[in-house]
């Protein structure tokens, strides 16, 4: 079966606190039964800071992972910025999480029994591996969003897309986030206005701040390729 799996890190979640690290914890726990809710995707949580989660319809994999790193960025948390620490946690607040879906095939898939396995999570997970760029001293982030197949076209094709989708969600405040989260939920912006209690004139200021119309191109040109392919 061809599935897309979503692997992805925090970025120098050694930065954090032991609460702040358990608050993370606990709101990835929230997002994958969001995820489970709205893409019919199955997830799981690794050590805390990892994700590894199956999205069933592979032409939803984009809009699903831009659901994930826009929750992410729309965390709050107010770390004091001290001393060695400074760099790194500024590279969180940046980028947040670190995401690679992998397109291919699922040699065994039971979200009952907690398995996946096979080409697509492979995929995923090495290309996270690969761009492993921390050391104890910096780190370095050149991108944060990635696709993987054995179609090297597909590959070649999303390359400058998922660079520049990049580019806008490391640019995001916590509130346009928690905006575009929302939206690739596909809740209206007069129900984002009642959910985050903000008026709808300030949801729609959010929503072309953080330039909407083109993520959901973006999201929608992913899908006609992605179910075309």
């Amino acid at each position: 079966m061809v599935k897309t799996v979503i692997s992805g890190d925090i970025i120098a979640s050694t930065s954090l606190t032991d609460s702040e690290r358990v608050f993370i914890e606990n709101s990835l726990k929230d997002l994958l039964k969001d995820l489970r809710k709205n893409f019919n995707a199955y997830g799981h949580l690794i050590k805390g800071d990892y994700i590894d989660c199956v999205v069933e319809e592979p032409a939803e994999a984009l809009r699903a992972a831009l659901a994930i790193k826009s929750y992410v960025k729309s965390l709050r948390l107010d770390n004091p910025v001290k001393g060695t620490k400074n760099n790194r946690f500024r590279k969180y607040r940046t980028y947040r999480i670190r995401l690679a879906i992998g397109y291919g095939e699922l040699s065994r898939y039971d979200p009952d029994k907690d398995i996946i396995d096979g080409e697509a999570i492979y995929l995923s997970g090495r290309t996270i591996s690969q761009m492993e760029t921390y050391t104890k001293e910096r780190i370095v982030i050149k991108n944060t969003l990635f696709f993987a197949s054995k179609n090297e076209k597909l590959n070649n094709g999303f390359e400058a897309l998922f660079a520049l989708l990049d580019v806008l969600l490391s640019k995001a405040t916590s509130k346009q986030s928690e905006v575009l989260y929302l939206k690739l939920l596909r809740f209206n912006e007069n129900q984002i206005s009642e959910k985050m209690k903000i008026s709808q004139q300030t949801v729609n200021k959010h929503s072309r701040s953080i330039g909407w119309i083109a993520i959901e191109k973006a999201v929608e040109y992913f899908s006609t390729v992605i179910r075309n392919s």
